[in-house]
């Protein structure tokens, strides 16, 4: 049964009250470089409309140098690489299908066994599809008849407002709605051997804000479009789910079993937070004057999060300021800023720029001794005068930070 909860009322009233928060003079992003890119993927007819988006990194327990790194390609599919970022694997969308981010959920029980799947959210048909991993690649196991996420009919899914972000904890997926503020938790079932799930909580983000000075407030968007949000990352420990509002600002929301169990607070707001803009219909996108300073650091969109632990509760959390392609580090048990990096063209493979998603694992790995994380490329370097996007392999320690 669904349950839709009853602090989203409450939201827009704790974020209207909100503080401008204090930041010490940033120092530059410490400048790191990736040591492995995965193929040159084309969002072109040639290249199979193929344009990736968000990783996940599957550990294999019982061989670590067989762990795979699963990317999202959109219309082109699932891409499956090993840690060298050999694709071993590309898999198709079903039709109308547009893959958009994914996440692996450990130890699902899957009749009298446990496996590893990956869930990814289909922003095309509005559903979510579910893969069970191996070390040889993925096999599908969704249910033929799962439920629409959001939309209450198929005229409804032809709008796209549909399934876009997604985050795992349990048994449960965390997905956004694009082109909404709309959260949504929902709890995966076993069925005859296949998976399927069903709404257990749904959560409302605000789409506008009174500022200090007493104004109103809402993003820069297209017409009819809500502030949306996609990165996305469960502390499962803690119980909190980091959730990226692209146009507006980095929050924390607490979760209970298969609901939303706080009112949001926010982390870090964008750069762009409480300043005028104007939308351009012809770019699409939004010129904005910055005379306020109400936002934070990151500029926007806030996109991809992700933790890596260092003990039940100690870590970083990482994000994603995709406007000046850099990334932020925050203290995972208080929220703390901690440092900013950007990764640099290296000697052997280029840098990363406007990146979307973002994995991270402290596990050891071949090649990666206290652990790997993995990067949307926004902008890999063109092959053959073609824009093309892929995903960079970083080595943990050149952050510098303790493991």
């Amino acid at each position: 049964m669904q349950r839709t909860t009853g602090i989203a009322a409450l939201v827009a009233l704790t974020t209207l009250a909100a503080g401008v928060p204090a930041y010490a003079a940033e120092r530059p992003p410490r400048q790191i470089t990736a040591t492995v890119e995965t193929p040159s993927l084309f969002d072109d007819e040639a290249g199979g409309d193929a344009d990736a988006d968000d990783p996940a990194i599957w550990i294999n327990s019982a061989d670590k140098s067989r762990s795979l790194v699963i990317g999202t390609a959109k219309n082109g599919g699932l891409r499956v690489y090993d840690l060298k970022g050999r694709e071993i694997q590309a898999i198709a969308t079903p039709e109308g299908g547009r893959f958009n981010n994914v996440d692996i959920m450990t130890g699902f029980k899957l009749g009298k066994k446990k496996v590893d799947v990956a869930v990814v959210t289909d922003r095309g048909l509005d559903k979510l599809r579910i893969y069970q991993i191996e070390a040889t690649g993925l096999t599908d196991i969704t249910s033929a008849d799962v439920p629409l996420l959001f939309s209450k009919d198929e005229a409804e899914v032809e709008e796209q407002a549909t399934g876009y972000g997604v985050a795992v904890y349990d048994r449960y997926a965390v997905v956004s709605r694009r082109h909404s503020t709309r959260l949504g938790i929902f709890r995966l079932e076993e069925r005859g051997g296949k998976v399927t799930y069903r709404t257990t909580d749904t959560l409302d983000l605000p789409r506008e804000f009174r500022l200090p000075n007493g104004a109103t407030w809402s993003p820069c968007a297209e017409p009819g479009e809500d502030p949306q949000v996609e990165g996305m990352v469960v502390d499962a420990e803690a119980g909190v789910l980091y959730a990226a509002q692209e146009d507006v600002a980095l929050w924390r929301i607490n979760l209970e079993g298969g609901t939303f169990s706080s009112i949001p607070r926010i982390v870090e707001r964008v750069r762009e937070f409480g300043e005028p803009a104007t939308y351009d219909p012809e770019s699409e996108e939004c010129t904005v004057e910055y005379k306020n300073g109400f936002g934070g650091r990151i500029s926007a969109d806030v996109e991809g999060a992700t933790i890596y632990a260092t003990g039940k509760r100690d870590g970083y959390l990482i994000v994603s300021s995709q406007g000046d392609s850099r990334f932020f580090v925050y203290d995972r048990r208080t929220n703390k800023p901690l440092s900013t990096f950007a990764v640099a063209d290296g000697k052997k493979v280029d840098g990363v720029q406007h990146s979307d998603g973002a994995a991270v694992t402290p596990v050891a790995l071949p090649g990666y001794p206290k652990g790997l994380l993995v990067l949307h490329d926004g902008e890999n370097t063109p092959d053959d005068g073609r824009t093309s996007t892929n995903f960079k392999f970083v080595d943990w320690r050149s952050l510098g930070f303790r493991s």
